[in-house]
């Protein structure tokens, strides 16, 4: 399975400075050497953490694939479009929250993701959106043309952390019904958020054979504070490998 490390919350450090240091972009390098498969950053529309600058310049140094995570604006698609990641991963986003807490709605926005993707898709962009495990959204983000879906595993990271265990392999089970709806449609099926080198194995053990890559950034990056990047990168590909 492959590990996608998300540097966000090495901005977030660096802008309750606003100051130069820790550098996301050297973090991303330390990710890659210690053998990240992607490296996952999230543009928001207030710049709270990760900037522009990050994202070309991570762009053009780090030799593994870049993958974009941003709203369906006409701002960030234009960012996109200049900077080429080589994937986009749409996702909801709203100022107040602290982070990302659900699918985008891609049901709802299928007219809007039709049009707003096919500039993107032209590039030759990779096109993943985020989504909750559930058919109509694995359904609605086959026909608006994405090329894979990232499954929404908030929920059974915060059923394992409060050690629901019933509810774990329900959700477990919720997860693996979406994979493999999805692979059957010929999407690729990543999966993300709220991971934890704690809550990943149970995850990994059920959904190794449906899910090709896992997005992990919080637990990473906290987990770096205290013994190092290329450390928390190599302890996380253990586990899930």
């Amino acid at each position: 399975m492959r590990l996608g490390v998300n540097i966000d919350h090495v901005a977030t450090l660096r802008q309750a400075r606003r100051t130069f240091e820790p550098s996301p972009v050297f973090c991303a390098l330390l990710a890659e050497q210690a053998g990240a498969h992607q490296i996952t950053l999230h543009l928001r529309e207030d710049r709270r953490h990760i900037q522009e600058e990050d994202l070309r310049l991570i762009k053009k140094l780090v030799r593994v694939p870049v993958n974009l995570e941003m709203a369906p604006t006409e701002e960030m698609k234009r960012i996109a479009l200049e900077v080429k990641p080589n994937r986009v991963t749409l996702v909801p986003e709203r100022r107040e929250e602290i982070t990302t807490e659900g699918g985008l709605d891609v049901a709802r926005l299928k007219d809007y993701l039709k049009e707003f993707l096919r500039e993107i898709k032209e590039e030759g962009i990779e096109v993943s959106l985020f989504v909750e495990p559930e058919e109509e959204q694995i359904y609605a983000s086959k026909e608006v043309g994405a090329d894979a879906v990232e499954l929404h595993t908030g929920r059974y990271a915060n059923l394992w952390n409060a050690h629901n265990w019933k509810g774990v392999e329900e959700e477990l089970q919720r997860l693996k019904t979406a994979a493999i709806k999805a692979r059957d449609l010929g999407l690729r099926v990543y999966a993300g958020h709220g991971l934890t080198y704690q809550n990943v194995k149970d995850l990994v053990k059920e959904l190794k054979d449906y899910v090709e890559e896992l997005n992990v950034g919080h637990s990473i990056v906290s987990n770096a504070v205290v013994f190092g990047f290329e450390r928390a990168v190599r302890e996380f590909l253990m586990i899930i490998q």
